[in-house]
């Protein structure tokens, strides 16, 4: 683990969890809830507001057409991975419409966290001055490009290919690393090492001085 930078603890801490595809950020994260934390995951937001009758699916749904759509009503998630690999401006479409919802969700659910210290889960806080913005603290999960390739195309559905692309679109090592307040980095070791880096940062940062 490498600790980057110092801030005053204040109450409510907010941390933003960010790491490229297959760095293992879902781990930290989990091992973060285990701590303590109150987790607001944005992807799995994204996924709620894409299933049938979300609230990004009416948009969604004018903006590409019916052949977006499963037949159940929810967001076609593969054909439109495929889209955005192929056309800039169709992520970009894509991006304003779901962005904003889930970030007021991601805001909705953070005020349940009853006093704890909220984790938002944010793949693409690096790439988001707007996130940056809302977190006291970055936690950036790194790892070697090709770790990241051999763990996704582990993954059902996923290639070689298909990982290399989604890591083309998201922020370099170098990008995630300039805005972290701490980087773990989760290549070559255990699971039992990786959670102890967390819950010494988590030491750290909830218990100052």
């Amino acid at each position: 683990m490498a600790p980057l930078k110092n801030a005053t603890r204040t109450v409510a801490l907010r941390i933003g969890l960010t790491g490229g595809i297959g760095s293992g950020k879902s781990t930290v994260a989990q091992c973060l809830v285990e701590c303590g934390a109150h987790l607001v995951d944005t992807d799995a937001i994204a996924r709620s507001i894409t299933q049938p009758d979300g609230l990004a699916m009416p948009a969604l749904a004018a903006a590409f057409g019916g052949v977006a759509l499963m037949p159940d009503g929810s967001l076609d998630r593969v054909f439109m991975r495929q889209q955005v690999f192929a056309d800039i401006a169709v992520r970009i479409q894509l991006e304003a419409i779901l962005h904003p919802l889930i970030g007021q969700e991601a805001q909705r659910l953070a005020g349940q966290s009853a006093g704890r210290t909220v984790v938002f889960d944010v793949p693409l806080l690096a790439e988001s001055a707007r996130w940056r913005q809302r977190v006291q603290r970055v936690l950036v999960i790194d790892c070697d490009e090709a770790t990241q390739v051999q763990r996704v195309a582990q993954r059902p559905g996923w290639t070689e290919t298909a990982a290399r692309a989604v890591m083309a679109q998201q922020a370099t090592r170098a990008m995630r690393r300039g805005v972290a307040d701490a980087v773990i980095y989760n290549d070559h070791i255990t699971g039992v090492a990786l959670a102890s880096q967390v819950r010494v940062l988590w030491a750290l940062w909830n218990n100052p001085g």
